[in-house]
């Protein structure tokens, strides 16, 4: 992978984030809210929660707006039901897609879904169609110049599957889900602050896409971010820029 590309990637995803705060924060609520139905709402026993709420301090959400989240996920408040559904599809030159939603309403989410794929050249899969070629895995994202030995060192003792360099000289560590939340403390405790510390899709393989097809497949891509049911977007397309 080119690291460059990589860093670029992540420089257009937090521009997008910031410019749209208030769907990070109902995307979040919605984290939270079924975190807490599915877990309780203790952030100490519940490792989902803890990370929402994490996500949430960091897009610099109110606290009482996690509070009520918090409560109506775990009966405490009236609130929507929210039910998790995954649609996988195909983009440009059969590009992997997976797209993670949480919905009070299956029939208009994935008529919704189906119609950004068709709209801009893509397609939908069945379950299964591409989801074997990601891991759920955790993720931390280091920018350049960050010390490798000590990162990896303080990464594997804290429980991490592996630390990769990439061309630029960024770092990633990747873990067990499950190990997210532990990893992310020795980490922070060790003074390492990630660019991006997620649980995600990660694909096995990723194919670069440049020029038109680039143009094209970020517009399949920002069609489904787009939409208020989904939560995440995957792909194994690398678009450069």
């Amino acid at each position: 992978m080119a690291g460059h590309s990589k860093w670029a990637n992540i420089k257009h995803k937090k521009a997008a984030t910031d410019a749209k705060r208030g769907k990070v924060w109902t995307r979040l609520i919605k984290e939270i809210t079924v975190g807490a139905r599915m877990g309780g709402p203790d952030i100490a026993t519940n490792p989902r929660l803890r990370l929402a709420v994490d996500k949430a301090a960091d897009a610099n959400m109110p606290k009482e707006n996690v509070t009520r989240a918090i409560q109506r996920g775990s009966g405490g408040l009236e609130g929507v039901n929210y039910e998790e559904v995954r649609y996988e599809g195909y983009g440009i030159g059969g590009a992997a897609i997976i797209v993670d939603c949480m919905t009070d309403n299956r029939v208009r989410t994935v008529a919704e879904v189906r119609h950004a794929f068709n709209k801009h050249g893509g397609n939908m899969g069945t379950e299964g169609s591409v989801a074997f070629m990601f891991q759920h895995c955790g993720q931390f994202l280091f920018a350049p110049g960050t010390n490798e030995d000590k990162l990896m060192e303080c990464a594997l003792e804290a429980g991490a599957d592996d630390v990769v360099a990439d061309d630029e000289g960024g770092f990633e560590v990747v873990c067990d889900p499950f190990a997210f939340i532990s990893v992310k403390e020795a980490l922070e405790k060790a003074g390492f602050k990630a660019e991006v510390a997620e649980i995600i899709m990660k694909p096995a393989t990723e194919t670069v896409f440049s020029g038109e097809d680039g143009i094209k497949m970020q517009k399949i891509l920002d069609a489904l971010e787009n939409l208020d049911d989904v939560q995440e977007v995957y792909t194994n397309a690398l678009i450069e820029d």
